[in-house]
């Protein structure tokens, strides 16, 4: 007689190796939580009590303040300029309706950066305000401090909402308008009718869209810092790199990640019984025209986030970097070297994940159990853990593997001990990996949905192998799904800045790095030229993103 878990065993033995990989990627995602749970209760009791009292009151409630005030604020303008662009006709209605998606290229610590000389008291807006008020001295007017939680609430605001506008809009653009004349029948005014019909139907996807905002006002170390804002990430980074003590890094990463956990079963919890059909033929729903000042008005609304969360720094940096290339000085070679290694890293970093990515969408495609394919849901746990807590948990295994690698290269060929991955950017190319595994998994999955098995099928019955039918079936039918995760992947690695702070090797600088440096000394002329380039390159996607995803009849 075979028992459960003998059965569970055979199938285990029978598993490919594609699956044995997507398991051991699983692995590697869930190890830094494993290492920093291990770290935080070997902690000495003084830690956690000098955690208590001095550093989690303080951290934990700015943090909170952070996600509620990002949170509301990105719901508001997401959500607001969804439902603009969707139901009414205004002047320039198309430009901004892909125009609310640019913010998505400026990130976050860039977006500090720019404002606070923008906005310094001796900037160009607080001087123009003063010149045209008849003041002469920043003691006369003043505009209030950008560096509080006020400012770091609003700029991030301004950065994140595209999130909440691209899902959000998304649902309208396909909501039925029948639901709606069906409430205006009814006798509902068009006010009753947006709020019982058409927020209720916008909750999911205003909770996706929310969930990502705040897991990126978790991730966010530069923004954070530069407004003077003591979060759970910047108390994570000063704790390692300050003091030294890993123990109370782990011990705050661990409440971050309660933190974290606490937002996706929000999020999973909002979601939990809306499910909605359209059963019958859909017609969308028809915008109405606004003349007169509601147009203007809507104009106005339109273009202020636009305006706000992308021009103006965009222009600034423009602006500086301009300044800097027309001065005639040359472009220091630490910056050419960094724009380098930015570039390598992180195609190195999207060519592993994208192979990754390929394992794993392929094993859980063929699972023939649920530990498989429960292990490969495992691997996409990494963009949910914020940088900070996945570099500090990856800081033991490093130093393991390094001695392994040093103990093995000594042995066999004579080479002196030396750090193999934290010595040199393989480090930061693994965090990486696993931080953007789930971008691929989710773009090569969705994109294996959309391939019938009889393809399959038919290959195989043809007596080619499997991965003979991969490469000329699955291979060729992948490349947009691949091409839009390798993009998506190569930009967010670009501008992914606390993980790398972290985890790169003395004397190695990426464009971020460079940036958070200059931004540190108060030096804005080759940093604005760092933050033009990743600006530039975030371009790319949110151009995509605009014509496939908006696309709508005017």
């Amino acid at each position: 007689m075979v028992t459960p878990s003998s059965a569970a065993l055979t199938a285990t033995r029978r598993w490919p190796p594609s699956q044995w990989i997507a398991a051991a990627l699983a692995l590697c995602v869930l190890a830094p939580v494993l290492v920093l749970t291990a770290l935080a209760v070997s902690g000495e009791t003084g830690h956690w009590l000098n955690l208590l009292h001095n550093v989690l009151p303080v951290s934990l409630s700015n943090t909170v303040l952070l996600l509620l005030g990002v949170g509301v604020l990105s719901a508001l303008i997401g959500g607001g300029s969804a439902w603009l662009t969707t139901a009414y006709l205004f002047p320039t209605r198309r430009l901004v309706t892909w125009g609310l998606l640019l913010p998505l290229a400026v990130p976050t610590y860039i977006m500090a950066f720019a404002y606070l000389d923008v906005l310094h008291p001796l900037g160009p807006i607080q001087t123009l305000i003063r010149d045209l008020l008849g003041y002469d001295s920043p003691r006369q007017f003043r505009l209030p401090d950008l560096r509080s939680m006020a400012g770091a609430i609003l700029l991030l605001g301004l950065v994140l909402y595209p999130y909440v506008y691209l899902s959000v809009r998304v649902m309208f653009m396909t909501q039925a308008a029948s639901l709606l004349e069906a409430a205006r029948t009814l006798g509902c005014s068009r006010r009753e009718a947006f709020w019982r019909v058409v927020v209720p139907l916008a909750r999911p996807a205003m909770a996706v869209g929310l969930s990502l905002v705040l897991l990126e006002t978790l991730n966010d170390v530069g923004a954070s810092e530069f407004l003077g804002i003591q979060t759970m990430t910047i108390s994570i980074y000063t704790t390692w790199i300050t003091r030294s003590n890993l123990e109370g890094a782990a011990q705050i990463a661990i409440v971050m990640l309660a933190v974290v956990t606490l937002l996706i079963y929000m999020e999973r919890y909002a979601r939990r019984r809306q499910r909605y059909a359209i059963t019958q033929r859909m017609h969308p729903i028809q915008p109405v025209q606004l003349r007169g000042v509601a147009a203007l008005v809507a104009m106005l609304l339109g273009w202020f986030p636009i305006i706000t969360g992308f021009i103006i720094p965009f222009w600034f940096l423009v602006n500086e970097s301009i300044k800097r290339l027309s001065s005639l000085q040359a472009v220091s070679m630490e910056l050419l070297r960094a724009t380098y290694n930015t570039v390598s890293v992180s195609l190195l970093a999207t060519v592993v994940t994208i192979c990754c990515g390929l394992i794993i969408a392929w094993s859980a495609r063929h699972a023939r159990s649920g530990t498989a394919r429960l292990l490969a849901r495992c691997s996409s746990l990494g963009y949910a853990i914020p940088g900070t807590v996945l570099a500090t948990g990856l800081l033991i295994p490093y130093s393991w593997f390094d001695q392994l690698i040093s103990g093995a290269m000594n042995v066999l060929a004579g080479i002196p001990p030396q750090l193999y991955i934290m010595g040199s950017a393989a480090g930061i190319v693994l965090a990486y990996t696993l931080r953007f595994l789930a971008i691929s998994v989710g773009s090569i999955e969705s994109g294996l949905a959309r391939i019938p098995p009889s393809l399959e099928q038919a290959s195989r019955s043809l007596g080619h192998s499997a991965f003979r039918s991969f490469l000329r079936v699955h291979f060729p039918l992948l490349r947009p799904a691949l091409g839009a995760a390798a993009l998506l992947i190569f930009v967010d690695a670009m501008k992914e800045l606390s993980a790398t702070l972290l985890l790169r090797p003395l004397n190695f600088e990426t464009l971020s790095t460079w940036l958070y440096a200059e931004a540190a000394r108060g030096t804005y002329d080759e940093g604005a030229i760092a933050a033009l380039i990743i600006v530039f390159a975030g371009l790319i996607p949110v151009i995509l993103l605009a014509r496939t995803q908006l696309k709508a009849n005017y």
